[in-house]
């Protein structure tokens, strides 16, 4: 019998000795595209990734080293993805679906492989990581449970004086996402103490509108990190099926 996850069959395997899965849409619905959630699998699917396998996408997921985008997850993500559409011969660019840190993952395996990404959707994104999980601007280290060292160890630094210096964040990568005219859908709380948006979704927002590349903005104004995704998701699903 087959496993079901949210009513959807899935697919479990290892990919590269890494969990990995791949979650079908119901039979008569595909329609060859492809989402792909970057971190936190299991995390508020409600937010986009069950009403798009009832649009017909399929989705897809492999676990990272880490949450912080290093180049060996990148990779990973990029070849486990090619793996996925060659398999069951799927559309070759997918929608990334990044919540938080998997918001940062999102943006930097967009930039490094533009030509697998159709659009992206961002939940309450890490942009800046001296705000999260650095703790230098407004987030409150009591609600912020991410210990600097984790993020040390992930990026090969040592200390916050490095990580200061770093200039390879999503930050960084805005402007190669504006060259590559990639589409972005962003969700976000204004009431975030976690990931504050003005440290860090603004960022994307404000390049963004300065642009003619598509993108929307849906800003919850007493939303906290949690939960993610918005009420009506109605715009969201248009806006990646737009794309």
């Amino acid at each position: 019998m087959s496993e079901l996850w949210n009513g959807f069959i899935i697919e479990k395997l290892l990919f590269e000795d890494r969990p990995a899965c791949v979650v079908f849409p119901k039979e008569g619905t595909e329609n060859g595209r492809l989402a792909a959630k970057t971190v936190y699998w299991d995390a508020f699917p409600e937010a986009a990734e069950i009403d798009l396998l009832k649009l017909g996408f399929h989705l897809c997921f492999v676990e990272s080293d880490n949450r912080w985008g290093t180049d060996k997850d990148l990779d990973r993500a990029a070849r486990f993805i090619g793996f996925v559409t060659n398999k069951y011969s799927l559309q070759k660019r997918v929608v990334p679906i990044g919540m938080s840190c998997g918001g940062l993952m999102a943006v930097k395996l967009a930039a490094k492989y533009p030509e697998i990404i159709s659009c992206i959707y961002l939940d309450a994104p890490v942009i800046n990581y001296l705000s999260c999980p650095g703790c230098v601007g407004d987030a409150k280290p009591e609600d912020v449970c991410i210990p600097m060292e984790e993020i040390y160890v992930a990026l090969g630094l040592e200390s916050m004086s490095q990580l200061i210096a770093y200039r390879d964040m999503p930050l960084d990568k805005i402007p190669v996402l504006l060259d590559n005219k990639i589409p972005v859908v962003l969700v976000a709380g204004l009431a975030d103490r976690v990931v504050p948006y003005h440290e860090n979704g603004q960022y994307l927002q404000r390049a963004y509108e300065a642009s003619e590349i598509d993108f929307e903005c849906y800003l919850k104004p007493e939303g906290d990190h949690h939960p993610h995704g918005v009420l009506n998701n109605e715009p969201v699903i248009k806006f990646i099926l737009t794309h």
